[in-house]
């Protein structure tokens, strides 16, 4: 519970040190390549590889075989992590299940609980996703934006290795859902 409050007086003392400038829309500029480490990834296996030297790789190189082993390993080792952190859960559930006395003892392991089990909740969505996804480099697909068929981009995928829209598709949507609802 103190965790809470302290990240909540966190944000608002950077909120409050921000200029008022910062606060308009933000600006989306593409990631830089660097030269430097635009033919690495030819003498590398996909497991050596690391996110800039994918970023640096030539646009004609595009979801390459390389790419898409790249980007299945990151998605095995995010889908690990998920069931890693899934079992520490089940084991901190187990542990804490001890009779407080106080009410408001009783509460904040309660609401500690709720808040843990809430997070799981998310990561088994994302479960769901990663798996399409993997899905996707089977087939051939993954990459490629669901609604245009334009590619994705390489920054995208390193930042949101699930997603299936590209930028401008994903803004749309939200737009859409923001002035219709869901």
């Amino acid at each position: 519970m103190a965790q809470a409050v302290a990240s909540t007086a966190a944000k608002a003392s950077y909120l409050h040190t921000m200029p008022t400038t910062a606060q308009a829309q933000p600006t989306f500029t593409a990631a830089k390549k660097d030269p430097k480490l635009a033919n690495n990834w030819k003498t590398k296996s996909a497991a050596e590889l690391t996110d800039a030297e994918v970023m640096a790789m030539p646009d004609s190189e595009y979801m390459n075989d390389k790419q898409m082993a790249f980007f299945r390993l990151k998605l095995v080792q995010l889908k690990q992590d998920i069931h890693n952190s899934a079992g520490e859960t089940t084991e901190h559930l187990r542990e804490d299940t001890v009779v407080v006395p106080d009410p408001a003892d009783r509460a904040t392991i309660e609401e500690e609980h709720a808040l843990e089990l809430r997070t799981r909740d998310r990561e088994r969505k994302l479960l769901k996703k990663i798996e399409q996804s993997i899905a996707r480099i089977d087939a051939g697909d993954y990459g490629y934006c669901d609604e245009t068929g334009e590619p994705i981009g390489v920054g995208r995928l390193i930042a949101r290795p699930t997603a299936t829209l590209s930028l401008e598709a994903q803004q749309r949507r939200e737009l859409k859902q923001k002035m219709f609802g869901d």
